[in-house]
């Protein structure tokens, strides 16, 4: 499930209701099937339908797009909906970026977000949480595209 969505569907909701909601919204993209989910979101809206039909609006109008990851193992899917290490790398991009509006050329552009990201990765020293089982489950769906390096 796109973790845009789920940032998407919090703006409609009072910061009072936030955790609630949220937990509700968890059961639906943490669910271990594609039946689980649909089952998740069906309670989801049962108990919050009412209160906040934008949400509910949303998810139904894109539901074959955000429930499309669950064609692939639960690994994967964790790995896609845990976006905070791709926000955090976007996030230092910008502040690099953000002080300058125009660049000379787009190789300029280039070169700042290439040493940039050279720095990020010397800080990134924790390893990604059952990274082992993830790309185990890549190399199986994606194993001509997968380097062995990253393994």
């Amino acid at each position: 499930m796109c973790h845009s969505s789920i940032r998407n569907s919090m703006k409609y909701v009072s910061y009072k209701e936030q955790k609630a909601v949220m937990a509700d919204l968890k059961k639906v993209y943490q669910a271990l099937t594609f039946e689980e989910a649909e089952y998740a979101f069906e309670e989801f809206k049962e108990q919050w339908g009412n209160k906040h039909p934008i949400i509910i609006n949303s998810w139904e109008n894109n539901w074959l797009e955000l429930t499309t990851y669950f064609e692939y193992p639960y690994e994967i899917r964790k790995m896609i909906y845990t976006a905070n290490m791709i926000e955090g790398y976007h996030r230092q991009l910008r502040k690099v970026t953000k002080t300058k509006t125009a660049y000379p050329t787009d190789d300029s552009l280039r070169k700042i977000i290439y040493l940039a990201t050279e720095s990020i990765f010397k800080k990134w020293t924790m390893p990604i949480r059952e990274w082992r089982n993830c790309i185990s489950q890549l190399a199986i769906y994606f194993g001509d595209r997968i380097q062995s390096e990253i393994a």
